[in-house]
């Protein structure tokens, strides 16, 4: 009943829809993945082969499932059959670095991607602007762009911005999981009511760069305030809805309204914890039975005896078992989105090969996206909704940023500080 509720600006279109065989909205979903390029905004593949394979990274075929070992979400046979025509490969370093040392990481991050895409020439080729990624997949490759996943990364210095940019560099979250010096995260303690003023200036600077501004992560003062300072559309490259699922990492009603104003793009995530409010009360009490059973080195009912607690959780997890996400819940979280901000503010953006918890049955890797584009033809989505969806609204986004970008042409590279900003 909910959901009846949430979607009434789609009940219409929901009605209306007649039964067609799935081989029918195969052949729909075939025929607009031909003239309109699927770009996923979310994919942390490289650092996942960076942290599993070491040096091997370099060398390690990609291109089918490998044999062994916890299994990646992400090979180029598999991008294939899922139609992938674009994607923001993800440089994530650890927010709890040093900032130099992620610098450091970052670089070799850019550098990985760079050399992936040398490696299979025939499948993917670097992309910076919106044309990029329409000629990419014109010649039938995968345009390949990169997305800097923490304001951490850049080590509170334009400078270091202005060269990932250099180095291809397509959009820059505006914090990880920490808060910042100059950003407050949504998964940590805020410190400066949003942005402070060189966070203000650092989404100038993208603006001034043509980089897209990237809200996941951060929290609600810090989205409106960036929503304030910005001169481009933004993007959330990899968030859900707040009203289906209260999680601090989803987007709420009040952003979603202001998304459509600025003309951005929610891109919607595959992680069941931001998917399911079930699931997210689910682990919420999974996590704190393990700390209850063994939480070393101070306390827990077995602290010191790991068989002990491992088996008392084994039979806690039989007594709860774990609420089922699903393919289903993905389509909820995009047509909420839509009902709020309208149909040109949605995207996909799966967060494939980055997400601890399992992913939504239906959705287990990246050979998968057509069957969501089928979900919702089956629910009444029109051919021209679903192109939206698939890569016409972040190729909207992106040529916006890059018009945006052209008119601030003749302005000077910024040259703030934290230090030298004023406070808030």
């Amino acid at each position: 009943m909910k959901n009846a509720i949430l979607f009434l600006p789609l009940a219409s279109l929901l009605i209306a829809a007649s039964p067609q065989p799935a081989a029918d909205r195969a052949a729909r979903v075939d025929r607009i993945l031909k003239a309109t390029p699927l770009i996923d905004g979310h994919n942390d593949w490289p650092e996942a082969l960076r942290e599993r394979e070491g040096e091997k990274r370099w060398s390690k075929d990609l291109r089918a499932r490998s044999a062994g070992g916890r299994p990646y979400d992400t090979d180029i046979t598999r991008l294939r059959a899922g139609r992938v025509g674009g994607q923001f490969w993800s440089v994530w370093v650890s927010a709890a670095l040093p900032g130099l040392e992620q610098v450091k990481e970052t670089i070799e991050q850019i550098d990985l991607v760079k050399a992936i895409v040398a490696r299979y020439p025939k499948d993917f080729v670097l992309a910076r602007t919106a044309e990029d990624v329409r000629r990419a997949h014109r010649d039938g490759k995968i345009a390949s762009m990169i997305g800097v996943e923490g304001g951490g990364q850049i080590d509170s210095s334009l400078s270091v911005l202005r060269a990932y940019r250099e180095l291809g560099a397509g959009y820059l979250t505006l914090t990880h999981s920490r808060t910042i010096e100059w950003a407050d995260s949504a998964t940590d303690s805020p410190q400066h009511d949003g942005l402070t003023p060189f966070g203000e200036a650092v989404v100038r600077e993208l603006n001034r760069l043509g980089m897209l501004v990237d809200l996941s992560h951060v929290n609600e003062a810090t989205m409106l305030d960036a929503l304030r300072v910005t001169r481009a559309p933004v993007i959330f490259s990899h968030s859900d809805a707040r009203a289906l699922t209260d999680h601090p990492r989803n987007v709420s009603d009040a952003v979603l309204k202001q998304v459509a104003i600025n003309g951005g793009v929610v891109m919607v995530a595959f992680a069941r914890p931001y998917l399911s409010d079930a699931y997210r009360r689910w682990d919420a009490d999974r996590w704190a039975e393990k700390a209850r059973l063994n939480t070393p080195p101070f306390s827990g009912l077995f602290i010191g005896q790991p068989d002990k607690a491992a088996a008392a959780l084994t039979e806690w997890d039989k007594a709860h078992p774990q609420p089922n996400v699903t393919l289903g819940d993905v389509a909820d979280h995009i047509e909420h989105v839509v009902a709020i901000a309208g149909i040109d503010h949605v995207g996909i953006g799966s967060d494939y090969d980055g997400l601890s918890s399992p992913l939504p049955q239906g959705l287990e890797d990246v050979s998968t996206y057509p069957a969501l584009l089928a979900e919702l033809m089956r629910r009444g989505w029109t051919d021209a909704q679903i192109r939206k969806l698939a890569g016409e609204n972040v190729l909207r986004v992106m040529a916006a940023a890059e018009t945006v970008a052209a008119s601030m042409k003749g302005e000077l590279p910024g040259v703030a500080t934290v230090a030298s900003a004023p406070a808030k």
